[in-house]
């Protein structure tokens, strides 16, 4: 028998005693982007997305992730060794139950599960044993050495707001609610309190450390001393205190008869344990950054304008070598996304990709969040429906557009324009959406679904999330989907509108911008009232929609938009793309 990650961990879960391992596609930040080092998930299975689960018994093995990543998950995985389960349809404490031996002890690292994640497994009666050392790494041998990138100042003329003003209103937030001390453990809120960036993930800019901010506005940060040169230790200034993470134990025992506040869906439980051991009163509560940081300020509402209106020339530059080559079945997906990264390096500030870009050419566009490798890359070929989902980091903000592409020559099958303008439907229907105050994301899905229930059709993903600012491009409390959170959508927030569609073996849609939060100037109104700015400029294709299917008013909101792409976006462009731009934001209907 060949030794394979699978039977490895097996062997050194015998030998320590258990009966079973969870192994989380996390961090110990408990985020979606992790670095090298802590892809275990992906070590383990061959399993890459970026939400998924791994249970490993003694003769059994289960890989779990969402509707984003189903397929994904059955093409990476083997299913000799796993079984590839969804989610939300097989629970991974139901599963552990039906198939573990009666009384077995289920091992779980404690930096790699939160409080809520764990009382999945204990609430459903199974006997959780916390590890000392993930027996993952004991067998892991040539995992990647953690990164020592270098922090740095994101400066005021893009942050709006100093880090000590910030510290300030978190104090206050604490004060009211008769708090000493909160724990942060998203990499994306330290970035934001103390106004740094760094380079230990791919794709976002986190420095990784833990930090603890105190009712009296003072802060400790926790992070390897290697990543703070001079000129960063200076800008965090007096005010913040420095220690390594192996200082953290220490640092929560002197919390001993304080009142913490700790997030417990997404600090690691070993913080609560630790506290509650030292004699700390836990105050189970959110992150009390990830309001504050969602709702954007002036300076970075205009970053965000500006990033997006640079973003906009590449994506546009992109999209007119995409009308040239793709009746030619000369490109693959590969390639393309290579040409869309080359369109964006060309851009001024440009920082890097958000996340991996998704180029999906025919089927591999219905895998939704389909990654192209040098295995699966296949040519773009004429007459089919081609789909391009990515983004950008640039120091003034952090773009995500998805375009879904007719390639030509041929007209597109009647079948295919039905499918995507309902998807168009659902997205100007949340585009031009006013709505009151207080509402929150689970509210408003469903009006970018209606079109295709219509027509007895759906998407397996939330139609919205939060974007950061030059963060990441996932950015919580907020997002527009069924299973939101019950948190009010608040002006200066940013995020996706993206419906879709997938037909499995034949092509997906999705039609994706980011949309900002503003007040509505309805003066008639006894209640505040928000609407949506859209942020992102770029044609859709009109050689997938089909007009008739389109309402008036609908048919305005598009040519009104593709008016505003051409004058924002068209000076910019050279003369042959601004003549494929002046035809692609032709007028549309009568």
């Amino acid at each position: 028998m060949s030794v394979t990650p699978l039977s490895s961990l097996r062997i050194e879960l015998s030998r320590r005693g258990l009966h079973g391992f969870i192994v989380p596609r996390a961090d110990e930040h408990l985020g979606e982007y992790v670095p090298a080092s802590a892809e275990r998930l992906a070590w383990l299975t061959g399993f890459t997305g970026s939400a998924g689960l791994a249970i490993v018994l003694a003769d059994k093995a289960a890989v779990f992730t969402d509707g984003r990543y189903v397929l994904q998950l059955a093409d990476q995985t083997d299913p000799a060794l796993w079984e590839r389960l969804h989610v939300t349809d097989n629970p991974p404490e139901t599963w552990i139950a039906a198939n573990a031996p009666k009384g077995a002890k289920i091992g779980f690292d404690p930096w790699l599960v939160s409080e809520d994640g764990l009382a999945r497994y204990t609430k459903a009666g199974l006997a959780m044993i916390p590890v000392d050392t993930n027996p993952v790494d004991t067998v892991w041998t040539s995992r990647p050495s953690a990164s020592q990138a270098e922090a740095t100042p994101h400066p005021l003329t893009l942050a709006g707001r100093s880090s000590e003003e910030k510290r300030q209103d978190i104090a206050t937030l604490l004060k009211q609610a008769g708090q000493d001390t909160a724990v942060l453990t998203d990499p994306a809120s330290v970035a934001w309190l103390f106004n740094i960036r760094g380079g230990d993930v791919p794709f976002t800019p986190f420095a990784l450390g833990f930090a603890l901010a105190h009712a009296d506005g003072g802060a400790e940060l926790f992070i390897d001393p290697v990543k703070l040169p001079e000129p960063t230790r200076a800008w965090l200034g007096n005010g913040v205190s420095i220690a390594n993470r192996a200082a953290l134990p220490a640092a929560l025992d002197r919390l001993a008869g304080k009142t913490v506040r700790v997030d417990p869906a997404g600090a690691p439980v070993w913080f609560s344990q630790r506290l509650k051991e030292a004699g700390a009163k836990i105050a189970a509560a959110p992150d009390p950054c990830l309001l504050p940081k969602a709702k954007k300020n002036p300076v970075e509402q205009a970053g965000a304008r500006a990033a997006h209106a640079r973003d906009a020339v590449a994506m546009c530059r992109f999209l007119h070598w995409l009308s040239q080559i793709g009746p030619a079945n000369t490109e693959t997906e590969m390639s393309a996304a290579n040409r869309l990264l080359a369109c964006r390096e060309a851009i001024d500030g440009f920082r890097g990709e958000s996340f991996p870009a998704i180029s999906g050419a025919g089927e591999h566009g219905a895998i939704i969040h389909y990654r192209v490798t040098e295995e699966t890359n296949r040519p773009i070929k004429p007459n089919e429906v081609y789909l391009i989902d990515s983004g950008a980091q640039y120091p003034d903000g952090t773009t995500d557009i998805t375009r879904t592409v007719w390639t030509g020559p041929d007209a597109a099958p009647a079948a295919v324009k039905d499918h995507v303008t309902r998807v168009m439907k659902g997205h100007i229907a949340i585009a031009s959406l006013v709505f009151p105050e207080g509402v929150g994301g689970a509210h408003i899905d469903s009006f970018a679904r209606r079109a295709l229930w219509q027509a007895g059709i759906d998407y397996d993903h939330g139609t919205g999330h939060g974007v950061g600012s030059y963060l990441s491009v996932h950015e919580g409390p907020v997002g527009i989907s069924r299973l939101a959170r019950p948190v009010p959508i608040g002006a200066g927030m940013i995020l996706s509108n993206e419906p879709g569609y997938y037909l499995p073996g034949h092509y997906g849609i999705r039609l994706e911008n980011l949309l900002l939060v503003q007040p509505a100037e309805m003066p008639d109104t006894k209640r505040p009232f928000l609407r949506f700015e859209t942020l992102t400029l770029a044609p859709f294709d009109r050689h997938l929609l089909d007009p008739a299917l389109l309402d008036p008013w609908e048919l305005d909101w598009l040519n009104a938009y593709h008016a505003r792409v051409l004058a924002e976006v068209g000076p910019h462009l050279d003369p042959a793309a601004r003549v494929w731009l002046n035809t692609a934001c032709a007028r549309i209907g009568a």
